[in-house]
């Protein structure tokens, strides 16, 4: 070797020995000097995030390439860490519901719903018919608002800005009536063990047939956008394609797996809270990849709708709390006229009865139900697939253990399936289709 090739080598391709192979440091330069100092048979080793925005700033993807070609991927989680299960265990069992849906924070009624129908498997209850099928409304809601980040943010990923402007737009009409449903945009923390916690108001009915109005008015734009737009369709066509029996083996479920020609979806598999009441279908594709993914999902916003429509008409009056005063927590509470804490007419009602109702309010809010002894897993259909709760009680105000089977966290095992051997431009594909959310898999 000469010295000028030495000291090319030392300016723009610094070799260092690792018991995985010499890493190379390029830095400076002309690049295709640095490419032309950097011919050699092995492989380059990059990190995609966690500071990458396809990567939703919280996963480490540690790639190696060939060029352009992905070879390996190994996918690096916990950033977003938060120990919600073990919080729970700390907690009475109502409270245990302000921390679960923090996990997938873009389904948090998902999260709920799983959590609560363990613990009333546990109780050995049933949520009241109208507390059932306002749940379904709540989480067919959720499932657009959803599905409408994975189209703005997907498309915001490949650089398609209007999807992203038009996702938020039509999803933000959606946060303003779960606002307007339940006090909150996110975390709501309303499905309770034992039913909601409290009555909507007068005229949801109303407002929900005219938000489907809304949606059904603008979601032909989306087909006119993406569906009917070539690049949009060469960017996603034939990229991360994941076949059925993969799906299997890597317990993929949800969307994914739909779109390998699965027809499995817990609210007909396996129905809970009135679902199989409902008329409404399953979207399959035998493509299993990415394109046939979002269209799966498309069409998955147009089925939430014609569910809410159908709620809308035939959610009959009655409670929405559980009988039980043992276990129903006390909500239906009157707000003072500052907006904030009881009015003194509630206090005054509370104080006024008698001292046992009064100690027995105090200790259900401070110490919680008692639980019997066991252990159950309750499964529900996210908007990424199945998520459920596993918890064990040992008779106790507070859960043994908590633990949740978050589809995010199993579906992103299956990146390196459909990613290797394809491009890192398509590795941003493959990211936005399997759609996970962070918080759902760190916990």
């Amino acid at each position: 070797m000469t010295i000028n090739e030495e000291t090319t080598e030392a300016e723009y391709a610094e070799v260092r020995d690792t018991t995985e192979g010499p890493v190379y440091h390029v830095s400076g330069g002309d690049w295709d000097e640095v490419l032309g100092d950097a011919q050699h048979d092995d492989r380059m080793v990059i990190n995609m995030g966690p500071q990458h925005p396809s990567t939703h700033g919280v996963l480490r993807l540690v790639l190696e390439l060939e060029g352009e070609t992905v070879t390996q991927l190994r996918a690096v989680v916990g950033y977003l860490h938060t120990g919600i299960e073990k919080s729970a265990e700390f907690r009475n069992w109502t409270q245990g519901v302000t921390f679960v849906t923090r996990a997938d924070y873009l389904a948090p009624l998902s999260n709920e719903m799983a959590y609560c129908l363990a613990v009333e498997k546990l109780l050995g209850v049933k949520a009241p018919p109208r507390a059932e099928i306002l749940r379904v409304l709540l989480l067919e809601l959720n499932r657009i608002t959803s599905h409408l980040v994975f189209i703005a943010t997907g498309g915001m990923d490949l650089g398609a800005t209007t999807a992203m402007t038009l996702g938020f737009r039509e999803r933000e009409e959606a946060m303003h009536l779960l606002e307007y449903l339940t006090g909150l945009r996110m975390n709501h923390a309303f499905i309770r063990p034992g039913g909601l916690a409290q009555d909507l108001p007068e005229d949801w009915a109303e407002k929900v047939l005219d938000f489907c109005k809304l949606m059904d008015k603008r979601l032909p734009l989306y087909d006119k956008m993406f569906t009917g737009q070539p690049i949009w369709r060469n960017r996603l066509k034939d990229v991360g394609v994941l076949p059925l029996d993969a799906c299997l083996e890597l317990g993929v479920t949800g969307p994914v797996l739909r779109a390998a020609g699965l027809p499995w979806d817990l609210r007909k598999t396996e129905p809970y809270s009135r679902y199989d009441e409902l008329e409404f279908d399953i979207p399959t594709s035998t493509d299993a990849d990415s394109w046939a993914r979002y269209l799966l999902r498309l069409e998955e916003i147009h089925q939430s709708l014609r569910i809410m429509k159908q709620v809308a008409k035939m959610a009959e009056p009655g409670p929405v709390m559980v009988e039980d005063k043992k276990i129903a927590w006390p909500a239906q509470l009157s707000i003072g006229s500052d907006g904030m804490g009881n009015s003194l007419g509630h206090v005054k009602k509370i104080m006024g009865q008698s001292m046992e109702s009064l100690i027995h309010h105090f200790k259900l809010v401070t110490e919680g139900f008692h639980v019997p002894p066991g252990q159950v897993y309750a499964p529900v259909e996210s908007p990424r697939g199945e998520i459920g709760a596993h918890l064990v009680s040992d008779g106790g105000t507070r859960p043994l253990r908590v633990h949740l089977r978050e589809p995010s966290f199993v579906n992103m095992q299956a990146m390196p399936a459909m990613a290797e051997g394809g491009l890192v431009a398509d590795l941003v594909v493959v990211i936005a289709s399997i759609d996970p959310v962070l918080g759902g898999v760190d916990r």
